[in-house]
């Protein structure tokens, strides 16, 4: 099958593009001919809230094209034209922020009109956005108009795209992030991350934004009772975007003194497996979510978690077996926490590992496909 893949690819960075060249490359292993159409530009620079959009290195050996310009109707023409030009049967767009609506939207449209036959399929990251601007609803129902169907990877995000729309939506999972190889000795990741491996260290990875409640976990972080854990120590890991103000009183608590090491920064890929590997649990304190690929590379490492009853999070981390459940309030973290840190670790590697094994990409793509073909019969689609 001839698939386009519209969304971001190299040489942005980031969980978007990680996931997107990673679907290519499942497809491709499966004998499907693939195209991704990715940005030459992405979000203006009064837009993006981080320190650059791109990472180094060399482009993966995938057949990528930039052509896609989110503020130019230009190049929306023109993208949905190449689109149309390759011909083929699928089209997958991956649709994360409506302020993206537009750009993909338009292209979408174009592609269709200039090759029938096309099916359109979003895979949905949100519906409604963590962080609500004016226009979302109208941007997103622009969007909605420029598919026949939908992949949502969770619950939240399935209901939200229902009472959007009737048009069809399946629920899948979110696949594993397994491009980042074995994990490491946890003293050797320690050593090159400088920290001290007779510690145990609870990460928190990923972007900082208000709704990933670092505030939340740093303020349980100052309990009694995990005070009292002498062995444990927090290791925060991620980029900032918004100001580092909003954390300095916690950071800086004489509770919190020798407790918490933040290395604040984009983390690449090839640094990924010594965080995850020197980690051992991942706590995830997020106010809201939807899915989370933190959650994913978590079961790559085999890490257990603490998330909080949030979206799709107690979906993907069953209580108990690949961690534990928790109100997104800092004293339910405090307790889960005490609780992860009393458990011996090797109780969930069951759990974790039965878990990683389900949600591969192979069987992603199955799904996937059989979704798009009812929904090619179901919609009329032309062959």
């Amino acid at each position: 099958m001839r698939i386009a893949l519209v969304g971001t690819a190299y040489p942005f960075r980031g969980g978007l593009a990680t996931f997107n060249e990673r679907l290519a490359t499942e497809l491709l292993a499966q004998g499907h001919q693939v195209q991704i159409f990715t940005f030459t530009v992405q979000y203006p620079t009064w837009l993006f809230p981080g320190k650059t959009q791109y990472r180094a290195g060399p482009p993966p050996p995938l057949p990528i094209v930039r052509i896609l310009h989110a503020l130019n109707p230009l190049s929306w023409r023109k993208t949905g034209q190449a689109i149309a030009t390759f011909q083929p049967e699928l089209v997958l767009a991956k649709f994360w922020l409506p302020f993206m609506a537009p750009a993909l939207g338009s292209a979408l449209r174009m592609a269709r009109q200039r090759y029938p036959s096309l099916l359109r399929l979003a895979i949905l990251d949100n519906v409604v956005p963590h962080e609500a601007r004016p226009a979302d609803r109208l941007l997103t129902r622009y969007f909605i108009g420029a598919v026949e169907g939908a992949l949502a990877m969770s619950r939240t995000v399935e209901e939200d795209w229902r009472a959007c729309t009737a048009k069809p939506v399946q629920r899948l999972f979110h696949p594993i992030y397994d491009t980042y190889g074995a994990p490491l000795p946890r003293e050797e990741a320690c050593q090159a991350l400088g920290l001290d491996p007779a510690y145990r260290y609870f990460l928190f990875f990923g972007l900082i934004r208000p709704y990933k409640g670092l505030d939340l976990l740093l303020e349980a972080w100052k309990a009694p009772a995990l005070q009292a854990q002498t062995h444990l120590r927090l290791l925060i890991a991620g980029e900032l975007y918004e100001p580092l103000e909003r954390y300095a009183a916690l950071l800086q608590a004489p509770e919190n003194q020798g407790r918490v090491f933040f290395h604040e920064g984009f983390v690449p890929d090839e640094k990924v497996p010594l965080y995850f590997s020197a980690a051992d649990a991942v706590v995830q304190p997020y106010r809201s979510a939807t899915q989370s690929g933190v959650t994913q590379i978590a079961y790559h490492f085999l890490r257990p978690m603490v998330v909080t009853r949030t979206g799709s999070l107690p979906e993907m981390v069953p209580h108990g077996k690949a961690g534990f459940v928790c109100d997104p309030d800092p004293v339910a973290l405090t307790q889960a926490l005490l609780e992860m840190a009393q458990t011996p670790v090797e109780r969930f590697q069951p759990a974790l590992e039965q878990l990683r094994n389900a949600w591969s990409w192979s069987a992603f793509v199955q799904k996937l496909l059989e979704f798009a073909s009812s929904l090619r019969d179901a919609c009329a689609v032309p062959k």
